[in-house]
Order: C-alpha cells, then sequence, then structure tokens
C-alpha cells in the first residue's frame, strides 16, 4: 500500500528526494568522498520515503507545467544546498582555527589530505577536524540534522516561497560567514595569545641581546609552549566546540522560524 502511495504521488517524492539529497552532498561528514554515491542515494531515499507521508500530509501543490515542475525541483535543490551550507559553516570554522594553530606553531608547511574537506590542509587543521567530528557524532549531530535540516525545513520553507522570501537568505549569509570568523578565533585564541606573548618576548630578546641566536631557538620554544598551552586548554576547547556546534544549529533553527514568520 505504502509503495502505491508512493507511485501515485511520484512527483510529490522526487522533490522530496532532490532536496534531502542537495543536503547529505554538502552536510558535514555527510558529504566526505570515503562515503560511496550510492549509499548518499540510499540514504536520501530512505529519509525521503520516512518524512513522505508527513509532507504530504502538510499538502503541497504540484504544477502541471512541466517547466515549472522543473524550476521547482531547482528550488528544492538550491534549498538544501543552504541548508548544507549552514552545517559546513561548523567545519570551516574547526577548519580555519586549525589552520591559525599551524602558521603560529610553525607547521604551517606540514600540509596533509583530508578527506572530510578534500584538500591539503596543516597537520593541527587535521587534528582539529577529528576532535570535532567525534564531538558531532557525540552531541547527536546527525540527528540534528535530520530533525532540523530536513523535517523542520519542510515545515517551513517550501521553493515556491524562494520567489517572495529574500532578505532571510541573504542574513543567513552574512550572519553565517560573521559565525564562521567568530568562532575559529573563540576557539584558537588561548593558543594563539600565548604564541603572540612568547613572539612579543623573543623580539624584546632579541633587541636586548643581538649576540643570542633566537631564529634557533624561537621555532623549539613556540612549538612546545603550543603544544603544552594545546593540553591545558583541551578542556576549554572541547567545550567551545560544543558551543560550537550547538550554535550553528540554533542559527539554522532561527532562519527557519524567520521563514515561517515571513510567510504569515
Amino acid at each position: 500500500m505504502e509503495t502505491d502511495v508512493l507511485l501515485q504521488n511520484l512527483e510529490l517524492f522526487i522533490l522530496i528526494f532532490v532536496r534531502i539529497f542537495a543536503l547529505i552532498s554538502i552536510a558535514p561528514l555527510l558529504s566526505s568522498a570515503g562515503i560511496p554515491g550510492i549509499a548518499k542515494v540510499g540514504l536520501a531515499l530512505f529519509t525521503g520515503i520516512v518524512v513522505f507521508p508527513w509532507v504530504a500530509e502538510q499538502g503541497y501543490l504540484i504544477p502541471q507545467s512541466g517547466f515549472s515542475y522543473a524550476m521547482l525541483m531547482v528550488g528544492e535543490i538550491f534549498i538544501g544546498l543552504i541548508l548544507g551550507f549552514m552545517l559546513t559553516v561548523i567545519y570551516s570554522a574547526f577548519l580555519l582555527s586549525g589552520q591559525l594553530y599551524s602558521m603560529q606553531m610553525g607547521f604551517g608547511a606540514s600540509m596533509v589530505y583530508d578527506p572530510l574537506a578534500q584538500i591539503q590542509i596543516p597537520l593541527m587543521g587535521q587534528f582539529i577536524n577529528l576532535m570535532a567530528m567525534l564531538i558531532f557524532v557525540i552531541v547527536s549531530g546527525f540527528q540534528k540534522i535530520f530533525l532540523m535540516g530536513v523535517l523542520r525545513s519542510f515545515e517551513t520553507i517550501k521553493a515556491v516561497d524562494l520567489l517572495v522570501i529574500r532578505e532571510p537568505l541573504l542574513t543567513l549569509v552574512l550572519r553565517s560567514m560573521t559565525l564562521l570568523f567568530e568562532q575559529a578565533l573563540v576557539i584558537a585564541f588561548p593558543i594563539l595569545g600565548v604564541l603572540l606573548l612568547i613572539s612579543v618576548s623573543m623580539g624584546l630578546l632579541a633587541k636586548a641581546a643581538p649576540q643570542m641566536n633566537l631564529l634557533m631557538l624561537g621555532f623549539p620554544i613556540k612549538i612546545s609552549m603550543a603544544f603544552v598551552m594545546l593540553f591545558l586548554a583541551l578542556p576549554f576547547i572541547l567545550v567551545a566546540f560544543n558551543r560550537v556546534i550547538d550554535s550553528s544549529f540554533f542559527e539554522l533553527m532561527n532562519f527557519l522560524d524567520n521563514i515561517a514568520g515571513e510567510k504569515l
């Protein structure tokens, strides 16, 4: 019976599927190249089947024109990409903070391949990303993606709403970029502050005692102090990671609530 209902409402199910697949394609962890494409398609299909009865009950007007339906599909893909972009900001903040660590520690040239970001990143960036991945799983990040990114989004926004609602989308992009740098600095500040003090101290010593070879001594001192500070600040960093993830989902929820308010 469920299969018959899906076939009778195939146009609606396709719209649900393309939004979910677009979200999965760029969402944190799920967009990793290590996950086969067929697995992503299967996850999108399964999620679409789960939410289909609820979306069908809400009501979704399907246009009769093929061109209008194609434009509606493009709009659903765009919505999925927007939601995925908002979640991707989480990992971008961790990646940026790791790059700030590495550059100040002297590891800027030590690059490794990150399978999540699919780019070459500094060594400390990989370490930060691995910690962020574990915390994302611990705080039920996947459940939040399903509840907020899928269920809540279908409740508040449809593709046709993009024609009349523009300001919340622009606000989302601007706030996301602002949060990216703010969160990266919050995560990196404990170590960056200490390294800055060390650099200032080295500069003062170089002026006071020019005969000292501070160029050779500076790098091991900065690297050692950075690792010591990373160990001491680890509890704070873990709490900051949790807050960053929670704030990102809060911003996503706030965006969807603003969309719902615009439609009233």
